[in-house]
C-alpha cells in the first residue's frame, strides 16, 4: 500500500543519524550527502522514507559499495534509472540512498526540487495533497503512482526554474 502520511518532526533527525554514519563511512569519496525528497521539506506531506542523495565522482560502485553496505545499505542491482544506484536499508527507518555523479542534472534536480518547495509553502502543500490523492487512487499500484505524479512534479520544475533563474539559485552545502 503506498502511503503518504503529514509531515513528521523527527525526520530531520533521522537523516542526520544517517548521514552523519555515511559521512564516517565514505568520507571525501561523496562530495556531498543530502537529505532529498519529501521528508526534506518541513511541512510536506510524504511516504514515510528518508531519501538520501550521495554525490560520487564516478557512478561506478567500486568505490562506494562497501561503505554503503558497511553502514548498512543493500545495493539494489538492476535499478532501471541508469543515472544513479540504488541502495536500501537492511534494517531501521525505511531509507532510500541514491548515488549519483556530482554535478549532474540528475543531482542538481532533486536539490533544486528540494529547496524550492522549502521556499514555497504553497506549492509544498499542493505536491503534498496531490501525492495523497494519488496514494489514495492507486493504492498499490507504485507505476501508476509514479507516472501520475511525474506530472505535477515537471510543472513545478517548471516554477523551480523560474525560481532559480530569479534568485540565482546555487546548491548550498552538504547536508551531511
Amino acid at each position: 500500500m503506498i502511503e503518504v502520511v503529514e509531515y513528521r518532526d523527527a525526520w530531520p533527525a533521522l537523516f542526520a543519524e544517517l548521514g552523519f554514519r555515511l559521512r564516517a563511512g565514505l568520507g571525501d569519496i561523496a562530495p556531498r550527502i543530502d537529505h532529498v525528497g519529501s521528508t526534506a521539506v518541513p511541512g510536506l506531506r510524504a511516504k514515510p522514507v528518508i531519501d538520501i542523495q550521495v554525490s560520487v565522482r564516478d557512478l561506478e560502485p567500486a568505490a562506494y559499495r562497501a561503505p554503503l553496505e558497511a553502514a548498512g545499505f543493500a545495493f539494489r542491482a538492476g535499478n532501471p534509472d541508469l543515472t544513479k544506484r540504488y541502495f536500501r536499508e537492511t534494517s531501521g527507518p525505511r531509507t532510500h540512498v541514491h548515488v549519483r555523479r556530482a554535478g549532474s542534472f540528475a543531482e542538481q534536480f532533486c536539490l533544486l526540487l528540494r529547496d524550492y518547495l522549502r521556499e514555497s509553502p504553497a506549492d509544498a502543500e499542493l505536491y503534498g495533497a496531490r501525492k495523497a490523492l494519488l496514494a489514495e487512487r492507486y493504492g498499490t499500484d507504485r507505476r501508476a503512482y509514479t507516472a501520475e505524479k511525474s506530472s505535477v512534479v515537471w510543472e513545478l520544475m517548471r516554477r523551480a526554474d523560474a525560481w532559480s533563474q530569479g534568485c540565482g539559485w546555487e546548491p548550498g552545502p552538504s547536508d551531511a
